[in-house]
């Protein structure tokens, strides 16, 4: 069997700080955004691609008693493959937002083989690898 990531969610505290970096600096582009705004949905989200996308939850929306303190994270990271044609432009953006760089550059081993791959932590301490492949990738 195979199967295509669908989407995940992260728990945020601040969506529009959470938008502002994955669509201003990563270069992502916003889902649902009006609808959030005007309160017809209950979170925005970021496509990836055709086939996925990160769902921003409020809140609101982290289960358990309003207000409740989260328990430890369970996820340690995720990988947003970019082309490697692509590396340079999204490296200046992070470094712009003054994101700051955990590790790298390794060479980590992925669903297309070794790669290239950075760390970062978005706005909320979300841990993300930023990856390329020497050749290019399909979707």
């Amino acid at each position: 069997m195979q199967a295509v990531l669908d989407h995940i969610v992260l728990n945020v505290e601040n969506v529009e700080l959470e938008l502002s970096f994955y669509c201003g600096v990563v270069g992502l582009a916003s889902e649902r955004l009006e609808d959030y705004e005007a309160g017809a949905v209950l979170f925005p989200s970021v496509r990836l691609n055709g086939d996925t996308v990160i769902d921003l939850a409020p809140p609101e929306m982290w289960g358990g008693v309003k207000g409740e303190e989260r328990g430890p994270a369970n996820l340690d990271h995720f990988c947003l493959c970019v082309d490697k044609g692509e590396w340079a432009e999204l490296e200046n953006r992070l470094q712009a937002a003054g994101t700051k760089l955990e590790a790298g550059p390794l060479t980590l081993w992925g669903a297309h083989g070794d790669a290239t791959a950075y760390y970062y932590r978005d706005p909320e301490g979300n841990r993300v690898e930023f990856r390329y492949y020497e050749a290019p990738q399909g979707s």
